[in-house]
């Protein structure tokens, strides 16, 4: 088993490991040549599975794909939650403004209908953990509660049901060691304004009835949502907005300029002064944002329905998330129709940012599985109804971005919200949309706009250092 991360270390979660393959990728990439080569040795190559989630059954019908030359104002790649907010913010605050939003198969096929259907407050580098500027970690805590609040109104005003829960959410921990620093943590933060509470282990269990943790922070601004619902519930909103929507329409290429050429299948081309990259983790296929992120595969199962005498004995009471501290993070959650999701483990990184699911799921899932069994002893002989994997865009520094890139400043991107995302994409649809539309001023104290991620090198020396990252934490148990 992973070892917990205590708290006072600066690099908490799984996306921690990014970190270590920093030390010897970035190092061994003094070798130079070899690596600013790398993009021409071995170009990337597109991939777009369908998505075989149990989310992916409520993902609304496809729209029609395109099939003629079109302008837009705004053109935006990508139809998850990012990519749908962002189109949807931007016709809120520019009625007039023409936008064109292309999905390569259709919304919410990557992480936006994959995920674990945690709907976080803060973001993964900052969550439940101090920064060096508490004021701004106060802001960023009460704006992505109070977006739990905006999706809740916005879906009800698209009569969509997206299951979204606003109960809560916990972090749990397994050494009683960490209890000091757990309790004098949730301490400070509740003097600073935060509103944690410290559950010990059996309250903890009362609530959600995993065992074998020593307990737990709570964070009542968090809560779950259906993620394919969910999706819908933007899809609904960014098309009664007036956007446009084609899917089943990939982006080959992005001939850039003053006016951006997309081009797609069978030669047609979407033409845009400005262009949004809502690709996430598929980002590097359109030759942007390579060296910002790797992809990373993650894995989630879920239950059939359980019998309710049986989800009793397990002693999962309340409609309340979790997720552990541990670098390869785990984390649970249980529907309304009585199913409980696990998911989280051991991740993967395929070569040069690679798509193609890893050929190890079997033993993942396997894996998955045991550690639902140790934590809901009751269900050990329970099977998984289905499990899938997907892609997460992991930063070195645990943080996401927003800005603009290219040569005239007009290529505008968000990336790296690694766990965050289900809430976190739509916070920052709306911060692009204010960007674009003149007003991005108001956002200058978010600490996360116009940067980039610190460099991740190229291959072979990135996949040697996440492989080797991923293989020394694994052998000292974190």
């Amino acid at each position: 088993m992973s070892a917990e991360t205590p708290l006072t270390q600066p690099t908490p979660t799984r996306r921690g490991l990014l970190v270590t393959a920093a030390v010897g990728g970035v190092a061994v990439a003094g070798a130079g040549a070899l690596n600013l080569a790398a993009p021409a040795n071995w170009p990337e190559t597109p991939r777009f599975d369908r998505n075989p989630s149990y989310w992916s059954a409520a993902l609304p019908p496809p729209l029609p794909p395109l099939t003629r030359d079109i302008d837009a104002d705004v053109a935006i790649i990508g139809g998850g939650f990012f990519g749908l907010s962002a189109a949807y913010y931007l016709r809120r605050r520019l009625p007039g403004l023409r936008v064109v939003l292309l999905e390569a198969l259709r919304c919410g096929n990557g992480a936006s209908g994959r995920n674990g259907a945690m709907v976080l407050t803060s973001t993964d580098d900052r969550y439940l953990r101090p920064s060096s500027d508490p004021a701004t970690d106060l802001r960023l805590y009460h704006l992505t509660a109070d977006n739990l609040g905006e999706m809740a109104g916005l879906a009800q005003a698209m009569g969509v049901d997206c299951e979204l829960e606003r109960r809560g959410a916990l972090q749990v921990f397994s050494d009683p060691a960490d209890i000091p620093e757990r309790k004098a943590y949730v301490a400070r933060a509740r003097d600073q304004g935060f509103p944690f509470e410290y559950w010990d282990a059996e309250r903890a269990a009362a609530s959600v009835g995993a065992q074998g943790y020593a307990g737990a922070v709570f964070d009542p601004g968090g809560g779950q949502a259906h993620p394919g619902k969910l999706v819908a519930a933007w899809k609904a909103a960014a098309l009664a907005a007036g956007v446009q929507i084609h899917e089943t329409s990939p982006v080959l290429h992005v001939e850039e300029g003053v006016i951006h050429n997309l081009h797609l299948p069978e030669g047609m081309r979407v033409r845009a002064p400005r262009l949004v990259l809502a690709t996430n983790a598929y980002s590097s296929k359109l030759g942007y944002l390579r060296a910002a992120v790797a992809p990373i595969f993650d894995n989630v199962c879920i239950t059939a329905p359980l019998d309710p005498a049986l989800l009793a004995q397990a002693g999962w009471r309340d409609l309340i998330p979790f997720n552990d501290s541990r670098t390869e993070v785990f984390y649970a959650g249980r529907t309304r129709d009585h199913r409980i999701h696990f998911g989280g483990g051991p991740v993967d990184y395929r070569f040069n940012n690679g798509l193609s699911e890893p050929t190890a799921m079997a033993a993942r899932y396997a894996g998955v599985h045991r550690e639902f069994a140790r934590r809901f002893p009751a269900l050990a002989d329970t099977p998984f109804e289905t499990c899938w994997s997907g892609l997460v865009d992991m930063s070195l520094d645990s943080s996401p971005a927003l800005g603009a890139l290219g040569r005239h400043g007009n290529i505008f991107y968000g990336i790296g919200f690694s766990g965050h995302g289900v809430n976190l994409t739509s916070v920052f649809g709306r911060v692009i949309a204010d960007v674009i539309a003149g007003d991005g001023a108001r956002w200058s104290w978010l600490p996360f706009l116009n940067r980039l991620p610190p460099y991740v090198p190229n291959e072979p020396f990135r996949w040697l250092g996440i492989e080797a990252a991923l293989t020394y934490l694994r052998a000292v148990g974190d």
